[in-house]
């Protein structure tokens, strides 16, 4: 289903348990929101960020499952790791720093959202929210948006 704003309705995912059933997926009845990227940026767009890797926004997740609304940008970002000539965690936060700055800030604006985090994550490969994969690298950092700044949340 998609409302007015082009905001489709979706379920959190969950991680699967050990055994591959996954009884408690909607436990809760853990309401996501995963919303299509208006304009400016559209997904698949390459992102310009200070390392200068290349950074894709996967999608953008409005998510009320921590009981409060978080909204999620999601980058693929395939250079990302810890081992040598890798974009390591320490490049990578001024990336996703910037990302919120210039990118999530004007989306929750144009969006009227009052989310209580912006979450920016980095993944080296596109995944499916709430799914884990041993081999992928992942970088996550928390924000609260103040007056149009956003504001690093040790989480």
């Amino acid at each position: 289903m998609i409302d007015q704003n082009g905001h489709r309705n979706a379920l959190a995912a969950h991680e699967t348990p050990e055994g591959g059933n996954r009884p408690g997926l909607f436990k809760g009845c853990a309401l996501a929101l995963l919303t299509a990227v208006s304009t400016p940026v559209q997904a698949g767009t390459l992102l310009p960020v200070p390392s200068g890797q290349p950074v894709e926004l996967s999608n953008v997740l409005l998510d009320t499952n921590p009981g409060e609304l978080w909204v999620r940008f999601r980058f693929v970002a395939p250079r990302i790791g810890s081992t040598v000539g890798r974009i390591t965690y320490d490049v990578a936060v001024i990336d996703m720093e910037h990302l919120c700055q210039m990118l999530a800030v004007p989306y929750v604006a144009q969006h009227k959202l009052e989310p209580a985090r912006v979450v920016i994550s980095f993944s080296d490969r596109p995944m499916e929210f709430g799914t884990s994969e041993p081999d992928a690298t992942q970088f996550f950092e928390a924000y609260r948006l103040e007056q149009s700044q956003c504001i690093w949340e040790g989480l």
